[in-house]
């Protein structure tokens, strides 16, 4: 019998049980992967405390990768025997995952199963970020928050491979110096600074950045909008601290034409944009524009640790499950 993280109601990470789970046999147009590892993400995080609803009794997990075991009957793209990694959209803290074929990625040679898991979500966020929310070119400079972490690094890293000027907001003074081994060409400890605007004034001398990609939410809005400069773009992708504060359109006119914009992957990591997605993404990694950081490996059994570590803000790079 397989085995499967469940969570049968919100709540702290105390609620995670794991238990037997038969995942079934796959669908005309699924997969069946037995997962090699798992990535965790803090879209976990959101959905376990409820702030994204989803229904009980839930397998959490929106990200995997391993060996393709079966398939349905209409699935001509991969074979069993192909490693995978997938976006699940939930069910990938199991042994085994069930998933779609179309959101799966053949892994090429030259990464492995452990890199795929840790970037897989993360990697097609940075794509998503910095190819179509804002095309960022070369001439552009950027402040991008939690820069240190599992988005974060990669953001930074495909930022700096563009050749824009990336402005780092981190926790830590260790943080830092990884934030500028990543590409960084300046850091913001926010342990350190009365105001990250003033700041980010300070090193354009006074002009601002021509875009935000904000992770913490709340605590950092406010910040992240005095940030820019005049016809700025600001990208909130994540709640960390909360979600944002409602913002009126005139305030964003009064700010200086700015605009304002919440993404999520997967209205943008469809079915048939995901192979040319997954393609850049995986090219990133082996031309070495990429270096993923895996920071912290867990069992399945600890899932629990895992998420505490994470919602702690003392992780660095990705957090992989290992089933």
């Amino acid at each position: 019998m397989e085995r499967a993280v469940f969570l049968d109601e919100v709540g702290g990470p105390e609620n995670f049980e794991l238990r037997d789970h038969n995942p079934g046999a796959p669908g005309p147009n699924d997969i069946l992967v037995r997962n090699a590892a798992i990535g965790l993400n803090f879209i976990d995080i959101y959905q376990r405390k409820g702030l994204y609803p989803i229904a009980f009794p839930a397998i959490l997990g929106q990200e995997g990768a391993g060996v393709v075991e079966a398939v349905g009957d209409d699935v001509d793209t991969l074979a069993p025997g192909d490693r995978v990694a997938y976006l699940s959209g939930g069910r990938a803290y199991a042994t085994t995952t069930l998933c779609p074929a179309a959101v799966a990625a053949k892994i090429p040679d030259g990464v492995d199963d452990e890199i795929a898991a840790a970037v897989f979500l993360k990697g097609l966020t940075a794509y998503m970020l910095v190819r179509d929310v804002f095309a960022l070119k070369a001439h552009h400079s950027c402040l991008i928050y939690a820069a240190s972490g599992g988005v974060g690094t990669l953001l930074t890293q495909w930022a700096a491979d563009i050749g824009a000027r990336v402005i780092a907001v981190v926790g830590s003074q260790t943080k830092a110096a990884a934030a500028l081994q990543n590409g960084a060409a300046d850091v913001i400890v926010r342990t350190k600074t009365t105001s990250i605007s003033a700041d980010v004034r300070n090193l354009t001398n006074g002009r601002g950045v021509d875009v935000v990609y904000d992770s913490v939410g709340a605590a950092t809005f406010e910040a992240s909008l005095d940030s820019l400069a005049l016809r700025g773009h600001m990208a909130t992708y994540g709640n960390a601290s909360g979600p944002v504060p409602a913002v009126q359109p005139l305030d964003l006119a009064r700010r200086g034409s700015l605009t304002l914009t919440r993404p999520t992957l997967f209205h943008y990591a469809t079915p048939d944009r995901l192979p040319d997605m997954a393609s850049a993404l995986f090219q990133m990694i082996t031309k070495g524009a990429l270096k993923p950081s895996i920071g912290n490996r867990f069992a399945l059994a600890d899932i629990a640790d895992a998420h505490r570590l994470l919602e702690s803000g003392d992780s660095a790079g990705a957090t992989i499950i290992t089933p």
